[in-house]
């Protein structure tokens, strides 16, 4: 009896090994996806590249996503040339998602290998044309399966002979959550950038989610609806990559909220403030030469009634020189920074001053956080 039992251990124990070894032995063949793979976004007539805007997205590829039916991993690549022929490519990006952002200095940096300079006193073209891909590969060894059409980009290279004036990203509050309503000019509340990552964006202030409500949504420029940035199925999109317009963001209730937008990594949060305990200031103003007042006399921002935190002051004229917030024309409260930065963080009660280059900006100011921007306006 004892000598059967451990036989019928053994067969049950062989009849294990020998099913472990048929699962891992299932070979899964990837089929190619009979629709292929094409960039979906919609691309400019010309791309025009500066070293002013070089860290900015100059275009966010978009394909669609493909389907070998096996469980394999998809990596998707985004190449770039000089040739048609996609000789000798660069890999601008990889992911695993289905849409790139490219910042104009990659591009820059291919025009050159391409001859493409904004020099007047070189023979080479300020224009050319580059070219880009994107291939699918799928599993470990990263075997391509896909490869779509080669699309051509039209470059411009502004000949200049001056130093270029650098420009930045912004974003404008729009919806009914927002002081300005669902009207895209309406002295829209802008989200202050990060004085250190310009793809970084920061916003505390109230959102009225009050009643039926839909929300807020992102506007890159005043009185434009395109480009517009929301939610597609609650994950950060735009315009451009959805080829229609996002939903907006919704908002739960009235209250305060800290919203902060990723534009290089596309996330975002929105969670609840609590600024019970924030002070509310009978005015705020600028102070020091870079205004008209000097170090002697303020020039006063205008409180927003929508929120009492929330200050700005339009079309200001600043001289090259130093400037400051503080309130109630006392030095008792007060915000600075050493930056020179058109956006950043003031901080309270600080020695610090933030340095202004001459020109007309409207300028935005938060009480709450110490968050600034200043927009140019250009000359009047």
């Amino acid at each position: 009896m004892k000598k059967l039992s451990i036989l019928l251990l053994a067969f049950v124990a062989l009849t294990g090994f020998n099913s472990c070894t048929s699962d891992d032995d299932v070979v899964f063949i990837a089929q190619p996806d009979p629709e292929g793979i094409a960039f979906i976004n919609t691309f400019s007539s010309q791309y025009i590249l500066t070293t002013a805007t070089a860290e900015n997205t100059v275009e966010r590829f978009v394909w669609n996503e493909i389907d070998l039916e096996v469980p394999t991993n998809i990596n998707y690549d985004v190449l770039a040339s000089t040739s048609a022929e996609m000789a000798d490519p660069v890999l601008l990006g990889s992911t695993a998602g289905t849409n790139l952002a490219v910042k104009v200095k990659q591009l820059m940096s291919l025009a050159e290998d391409a001859g493409i300079d904004n020099d007047p006193a070189t023979e080479a073209p300020n224009t050319g044309t580059l070219y880009v891909q994107v291939v699918a590969t799928a599993g470990t060894g990263g075997e391509m399966v896909h490869a779509s059409e080669v699309q051509a980009l039209n470059i411009l290279i502004p000949e200049t002979a001056g130093e270029e004036e650098e420009v930045f990203l912004n974003f404008f509050l729009v919806g009914d959550a927002t002081a300005a309503g669902w009207n895209p000019d309406n002295n829209n509340t802008p989200l202050f950038r990060d004085g250190e990552n310009e793809d970084l964006f920061h916003f505390t202030g109230r959102f009225d989610g009050s009643g039926d409500k839909e929300g807020f949504k992102l506007l890159e420029i005043l009185g434009q609806w395109q480009p517009q940035w929301g939610l597609d199925n609650g994950t950060l999109s735009n315009s451009t990559i959805l080829g229609g317009d996002p939903s907006a963001f919704p908002v739960d209730a009235d209250g305060y909220y800290t919203l902060t937008v990723n534009v290089d990594d596309m996330t975002y949060s929105f969670e609840t403030y609590d600024e019970s305990s924030a002070a509310t200031y009978g005015s705020i103003g600028l102070i020091g030469p870079a205004q008209a007042g000097g170090w002697d006399a303020d020039t006063d921002m205008t409180q927003q009634e929508f929120d009492p935190h929330i200050w700005f002051i339009n079309d200001i004229e600043l001289g090259d020189g130093e400037f400051k917030f503080r309130a109630d024309d006392d030095w008792a409260d007060n915000w600075g920074a050493a930056s020179d930065a058109l956006s950043g963080k003031a901080n309270y009660g600080a020695g610090d001053n933030m340095v202004a280059q001459a020109g007309v900006y409207d300028i935005w100011f938060n009480d709450i956080t110490g968050r600034y921007i200043l927009i140019p306006q250009g000359e009047e």
